[in-house]
């Protein structure tokens, strides 16, 4: 526990890795693990330095800032940024040695000046960035004068067991068939693809909430290790007498006398308020109830006949630290009827980060 802290979100560096492994097993081909937002919330600079260990291809961003935290840190190896740049961008890109996504003509012949590789965005269903796969013939002249190094989809789908990614592959294979040399690098799947499918079916895999512990696919042959554990202090207690009211609103009422213990986190720190009279949390080796509405600073439980005291530790999301239970992030996520994803990346600094490596 940091110093002065009254709640804080602990990122076991050690586990991200064994995930990171799992994942290359699985896929069987060498990892571009993506540490957009900031690692999705945990730390993009630690938890790259950490996936150093497996030796990855490179890394996947969102952003030009966030590559070029990137290289600040130390990190040489490739770094893709997957969100479109408009063409003045690519300038600060190419300062900062970042592989863009591309998927315009104006933008692969203004990159062209550079000398450096990029990966063409084909898109084959999300109709959110690239070039739509029954474009890319139109593109012929600008990738003729500068190929990609790379290229690249984006399954919409593939934790659904439907037909859509069997689509998605059809059109991708279909633009890859129009171009007119094939890229040295080609990519589709992220971490839903990897653990339902065994063998990726290109040259890299994009694994992204499976390295963070987190499993986006239920009865998966694999299953990634917890890594986030969210936790605070209890700040206060009090014993309160049956039809005495709890937190905003009060939407809690006692039914007799409940002893209420408050947790110095709330929703400005990240923890959801949709998670009001719903969520749980573990104290004292046992599972709680959150008693009313979660305020902005604050949270209460309902302690009544669990040991729990001042200064205790409380785990609202992740393993409790004496392992008696645990609290994973997709179950946390679908109580507070959001997805893990949201849930990951909305943990606000305000809980600093502790970094476990064993």
């Amino acid at each position: 526990m940091p110093a002065l802290s009254r709640a804080w979100v602990e990122v076991d560096l050690a586990a991200l890795c064994r995930n990171a492994v799992a994942a290359a097993a699985s896929a069987g081909a060498p990892l571009l693990p993506m540490v957009k937002a900031d690692a999705y919330g945990l730390g993009a600079v630690h938890v790259a330095r950490a996936l150093e260990s497996i030796e990855p291809w490179g890394f996947g961003v969102a952003t030009i800032d966030e590559g070029v935290e990137l290289r600040e840190a130390g990190i040489s190896r490739p770094v893709v940024v997957f969100t479109p740049l408009l063409v003045h961008e690519l300038e600060a890109a190419a300062a900062a040695s970042l592989t863009p996504a591309l998927g315009s003509s104006e933008s692969i012949l203004q990159w062209r000046m550079y000398g450096l590789p990029y990966h063409l965005s084909v898109d084959t269903g999300m109709s959110r960035a690239g070039v739509p796969w029954r474009e890319v013939a139109q593109l012929k002249d600008a990738l003729k004068a500068n190929p990609p190094s790379g290229a690249f989809t984006h399954f919409h789908s593939a934790q659904l067991d439907d037909s859509s990614r069997a689509a998605q592959i059809s059109r991708f294979n279909e633009a890859l068939a129009s171009l007119s040399s094939s890229p040295l690098l080609v990519h589709a799947e992220g971490s839903a693809a990897i653990v339902r499918h065994r063998g990726v079916s290109w040259d890299l895999a994009r694994p992204g909430i499976f390295l963070y512990g987190v499993a986006t696919v239920s009865g998966a042959s694999v299953e990634p290790e917890p890594v986030v554990h969210l936790r605070g202090l209890v700040v206060d207690i009090r014993t309160i007498e049956s039809g005495d009211t709890v937190s905003y609103d009060a939407t809690f009422t006692a039914i007799s006398r409940t002893r209420i213990a408050t947790v110095g986190i709330g929703y400005a720190d990240g923890y959801p308020r949709s998670l009001s009279n719903t969520g749980e949390a573990i104290v004292g080796g046992r599972r709680v109830s959150i008693a009313g509405r979660v305020t902005m600073d604050m949270v209460m439980l309902d302690v009544t006949g669990v040991d729990c005291d001042l200064g205790d530790v409380v785990t609202l999301i992740g393993r409790s630290p004496d392992g008696s239970g645990i609290l994973t992030v997709a179950a946390v996520a679908e109580k507070a009827s959001m997805s893990p994803y949201e849930l990951l990346t909305g943990l606000k600094s305000r809980t600093g980060r502790i970094y476990l490596d064993a």
